[in-house]
């Protein structure tokens, strides 16, 4: 694959395995986004069953043996797989999660089962997948008044679902 620093933006990310059989996060392509995150559970050779919520099933947290040191004014942003959301329903409950630079412990991963069958999660499966981006930090002001825009307070839903742009309905 592709050097890092053939990227316009580039950064070390560093990773320690806190066990041995952990799988490390891994680009699977020359220009993927995100780095693949694999389920650390080697002693459960059976695997952790996702339980359908239709079914009662609740978030699971997945290990994945490793922490990790990002660089000051980056994050984390862990999203779900295309692949088990498309084809099992299993997803991230409050995707995308942000990991901040000064988190050290062990990323774990939560997983939420929205298919209509139980899912089962084992030891080196890709359950997630991580982009680092870049984050600005913002200058808190407050202020009397905010400027007027056409959409105001217009909230959710409020531009429509359409292919134009719409205006602000009464």
């Amino acid at each position: 694959m592709n050097e890092s620093s053939t990227w316009p933006m580039a950064c070390d990310l560093r990773i320690l395995a806190l066990d041995p059989r952990a799988v490390l996060p891994a680009y699977q392509s020359d220009l993927a986004a995100g780095l693949d995150i694999a389920a650390f559970m080697p002693d459960q050779p059976e695997g952790v069953t996702l339980e359908p919520v239709s079914r009662g099933g609740r978030p699971v947290m997945i290990r994945t043996g490793w922490a990790m040191a990002i660089p000051v004014g980056f994050e984390a942003q862990v999203r779900p797989r295309s692949g088990l959301g498309a084809k099992h329903g299993v997803t991230l409950p409050n995707a995308p999660g942000t990991i901040d630079a000064d988190y050290r412990g062990e990323v774990k991963v939560p997983l939420i089962n929205l298919g209509p069958e139980p899912f089962v999660v084992r030891h080196g499966d890709r359950i997630a997948q991580m982009v680092i981006a870049p984050v600005a930090r913002a200058r808190v002001l407050a202020v009397a008044e905010l400027d007027v825009t056409v959409r105001g307070g217009a909230g959710f839903g409020s531009t429509g679902v359409g292919g134009g742009v719409r205006g602000r309905e009464a």
